[in-house]
């Protein structure tokens, strides 16, 4: 029988730049730390659990990051939500706090997770942009970056776009969205003028794959690779893994779907 008797799902954003990522670790700031050391002081103990819907990179961001608590008394939702953004650091925001059942698994139920991984290139930009957007110093064939985008839809083996794989690794997956486009969304006074955001999307994906396949683009971008060397790299995906992985920061979590 399970300690526990009230379960809830968590909704979270965070600006992640100065954070090892969402997991807890020695002697590293994570954002699990920092919100499990706050619901320690708004509940008072230290009888409760916390776990994430995955991991993130160290500098990675998210607009929805869902974690399930579990505690072994009811607390009100709203309360828990208020009280939690009024003892967060300004980097970590609270969007919503339901309750849920003990039958849901945060890890093992289906859901569906988007990336966005925003960038610039040419001039350098204004170091605002540092946490958000990141910067290319030589010019990037977006059109040809857009066509190779295009080549990661649908089910491909993905053996070449992950980071230490264990024996039981599944290497397919199924790319529902991967596109290029301009950004629209950070256009403030220190936005630099060529930035663009790729967007992928994918029920699941390996560690580090995201950025790997961004790292693959880039290829394309700065016309190290053509389209037929980034479609040989999902055919003949018993080749040697990608040796370059890009940049953490610019990279966020934009939506968990269950």
């Amino acid at each position: 029988m399970s300690k526990w008797s009230s379960y809830y799902l968590i909704r979270i954003e965070f600006l992640g730049f100065r954070y090892h990522g969402w997991q807890k670790q020695n002697k590293l700031k994570t954002i699990q730390g920092m919100v499990d050391k706050t619901f320690k002081f708004v509940l008072g103990h230290d009888n409760f659990k916390t776990l994430g819907c995955g991991r993130t990179d160290a500098k990675v961001s998210a607009d929805d990051f869902v974690f399930e608590l579990f505690l072994d008394e009811f607390s009100d939702e709203l309360f828990l939500m208020n009280r939690l953004n009024s003892e967060l650091p300004s980097d970590i925001r609270v969007t919503s706090v339901k309750e849920t059942s003990a039958d849901f698994n945060i890890i093992q139920n289906p859901k569906i997770k988007e990336y966005h991984y925003y960038f610039s290139f040419g001039e350098k930009s204004h170091p605002f942009n540092a946490p958000i957007i990141r910067h290319f110093g030589m010019e990037l064939d977006i059109a040809s970056m857009q066509q190779a985008a295009a080549l990661f839809l649908g089910t491909h083996n993905f053996k070449r776009y992950v980071s230490k794989p264990s024996e039981n690794t599944l290497f397919e997956r199924t790319i529902l969205t991967s596109k290029i486009e301009p950004n629209t969304r950070f256009i403030e006074t220190y936005a630099p003028i060529n930035t663009f955001v790729f967007k992928v999307r994918s029920k699941g994906f390996l560690r580090y794959q995201v950025r790997l396949m961004f790292a693959a683009l880039l290829a394309v971008g700065r016309g190290e690779w053509n389209l037929l060397d980034l479609q040989n790299s999902l055919t003949n995906y018993d080749g040697s893994q990608m040796n370059r992985i890009a940049p953490s920061s610019g990279l966020i979590l934009h939506k968990v779907v269950f």
